[in-house]
């Protein structure tokens, strides 16, 4: 079974990912990776985004 299609994430959008918690997306690599601030750390989360959504 092929996975949905990745969400699109822009700029300062808000999002939660399942294992670190609330955050602002601060750098967006088109269809491959966000980078996200979660306020004590920062991630590069990869696309397909499974564990990543928008508020």
């Amino acid at each position: 079974m092929p996975l949905p299609p990745a969400e699109n994430f822009a700029l300062q959008d808000r999002v939660t990912h399942d294992k670190y918690g609330l955050g602002s997306v601060i750098g967006v690599e088109e269809g491959v990776a966000v980078l996200v601030d979660f306020g004590a750390e920062t991630h590069r989360i990869i696309a397909p985004y499974v564990k990543l959504f928008k508020l």
